[in-house]
C-alpha cells in the first residue's frame, strides 16, 4: 500500500511543538521499519509499503527554507514542500490541494507498474503499490478539510489523526463562530468518512461526543526518548525546581500555575522552556511580577531537542497544568529521563501517569494544583523511585516498531473496510 499523509506543516517547522514531532516521527519510523523488511529475502520484499508526505511551507508567521513543489528527502522520508496562501491557522495551499488530486487520479488510472510522477520509491523498489491511503493530521484548517473532501470525492480511505482538534475545548477557544460554521455544512459528514486514530483513551471519549466516525482507534504517539543516555540529575539545591517544557498558549494554563505558585511558601524555582507568540508571553511575564513572581521563573525560551533531555534531568518534577492536552509527549519526554510528573486531569497521558504511579495529578483549580505541588515536594522518596524506574517503563510501553506495526495494521484494516 501506499500510505500518503497530509499535514499543514512538517519539521523542521518545530514552533508548532509536538504535533510536529510526533507526525516525523511516525513517518521516519514506517520508512525504517519498511526498509528493515525490505531487506529480508521474504517472498514479494521488494512491494512494500511507501510513505510520502504532503504539507506546507508554514512555519509560524513564516515559511520554511525548502523549495516548493519538489521532492526531498527529510532523514529518510519522501516529503513535498507547498507554498501556503494564508497563515496560521488556515494553511490554505492550492498548490498543495492540486498535486493531491492529481496524485490519487494517476493513482487510480494507471497500471500499478507505471511510478506517478511526484513519488520517490524506497531503494531496491521498483513496482506501486495496489492501494492508496490518505493519513491527515490535525483538523479545523483549509489543509485538513479539503484534503478530506479531495479524498471523499476519489472515494479514497482516510485515517484521520485530529491532533487535540476534535474537543469541546478546541470547539470553543477560538474562531469558535467559523468552527461551528465549518462543522454544521461540511465538517460533520467529512468526519463521518473517516476512520479516526486516537492518541488517548481520553481524547477517543471526548472525539465521540462530538461525531460517529466510521471507526475509531487508540494508539499512542511516537515520542523521542532519552534512550540509554546517561543524564544529569539534579543537584542538592535549597529550593524545589519545577519545569515547564512546551509551546507557550493559552490552552497550557500557566495563569493558573502562577496563581497556585503564590499561595505556596516552599522555596521553589520554575523553569519555562519554549516559545509562543511575543504578546501572550509579555502577559505572561506581567502576571508573574504583578504576583511577585519574577525571581522564582527562569525563562529561558526555546530549547532544542539535543539539549532538552539534560534540562528536564536536572529538575525535581515536570507540571503541565493544561485546560486539554490529546497526549501530551513532554510527559514521556520527562519520565523518559526519571523526572516526575504533575499533569491535570485534563491531559491524555494523566491516566498513564497515574495508573504506573509516575508522578501526581491535580484538577484545574488552584488549591488542587497548590496541594499537589506540596505533595510532590515533600515525597521525595517517591520521586527517588520515579528517577529510577520511570525510564525503563518508558522504554517498555514505548518501542517505536511495537507502535508502527499498530499503525500499519490499523492501515490494513481501514483498506480492508473500504474493499468490502
Amino acid at each position: 500500500m501506499k500510505i500518503l499523509h497530509i499535514t499543514p506543516s512538517y519539521k523542521p517547522a518545530y514552533i508548532y511543538g509536538g504535533t510536529t514531532q510526533s507526525i516525523g516521527l511516525l513517518c521516519e519510523a514506517i520508512c525504517e521499519y519498511n526498509e528493515q523488511r525490505a531487506k529480508c529475502k521474504e517472498k514479494g520484499a521488494k512491494n512494500k509499503d511507501i510513505t510520502q508526505v504532503f504539507t506546507t511551507t508554514a512555519n509560524g508567521e513564516e515559511e520554511l527554507n525548502v523549495e516548493s513543489g519538489i521532492p526531498e528527502i527529510v532523514d529518510g522520508v519522501p516529503v513535498t514542500y507547498f507554498t501556503r496562501w494564508t497563515k496560521d491557522h488556515s494553511h490554505f495551499s492550492s498548490e498543495l490541494l492540486w498535486h493531491l488530486r492529481e496524485e490519487i487520479r494517476r493513482f487510480k488510472n494507471l497500471p500499478s507498474a507505471v511510478a506517478t510522477a511526484n513519488l520517490i520509491l524506497p531503494e531496491g523498489q521498483d513496482v506501486l503499490p495496489e492501494k492508496l491511503i490518505i493519513h491527515i493530521h490535525a483538523w479545523w484548517n483549509l489543509v485538513s478539510i479539503i484534503s478530506c473532501l479531495v479524498a471523499k470525492w476519489y472515494n479514497v480511505p482516510v485515517v484521520l489523526s485530529p491532533r487535540g482538534m476534535l474537543t469541546s475545548y478546541t470547539q470553543t477557544n477560538r474562531n469558535s463562530i467559523a468552527k461551528k460554521i465549518i462543522h454544521k455544512l461540511i465538517g460533520k459528514r467529512l468526519l463521518r468518512y473517516c476512520h479516526i486514530h486516537a492518541t488517548s483513551n481520553q481524547e477517543q471519549k471526548e472525539i465521540l461526543e462530538i461525531v460517529k466516525p466510521k471507526s475509531i482507534s487508540v494508539i499512542p504517539n511516537l515520542v523521542n526518548v532519552a534512550g540509554g543516555r546517561v543524564l544529569k540529575a539534579p543537584n542538592e539545591a535549597d529550593f524545589f525546581k519545577l519545569i515547564f517544557l512546551s509551546r507557550i498558549e493559552e490552552k497550557k494554563g500557566l495563569e493558573l500555575l502562577f496563581e497556585s505558585l503564590a499561595l505556596i511558601e516552599i522555596p521553589l524555582m520554575l523553569t519555562i522552556a519554549g516559545s509562543g507568540e511575543e504578546s501572550y508571553v509579555r502577559s505572561l511575564k506581567q502576571k508573574a511580577a504583578s504576583l511577585k513572581l519574577g525571581d522564582r521563573i527562569n525563562w529561558v525560551g526555546q530549547v532544542s531537542n539535543e539539549d532538552k533531555f539534560n534540562l528536564i534531568a536536572n529538575h525535581d518534577l515536570l507540571v503541565l497544568t493544561s485546560y486539554n492536552e490529546n497526549f501530551a509527549n513532554v510527559i514521556i519526554e520527562s519520565l523518559s529521563v526519571g523526572t516526575a510528573v504533575l499533569v491535570s486531569n485534563k491531559v491524555g497521558l494523566a491516566d498513564y501517569v497515574n495508573n504506573n504511579e509516575l508522578g501526581w495529578i491535580c484538577s484545574l483549580t488552584s488549591e488542587s494544583i497548590q496541594n499537589n505541588l506540596l505533595k510532590a515536594f515533600e515525597d521525595s522518596q517517591k520521586r527517588q523511585s520515579i528517577r529510577n524506574s520511570a525510564p525503563s517503563t518508558i522504554r517498555k510501553d514505548f518501542i517505536d516498531d511495537a507502535l508502527v506495526k499498530k499503525y500499519l495494521d490499523l492501515y490494513e484494516n481501514v483498506l480492508n473496510k473500504n474493499g468490502e
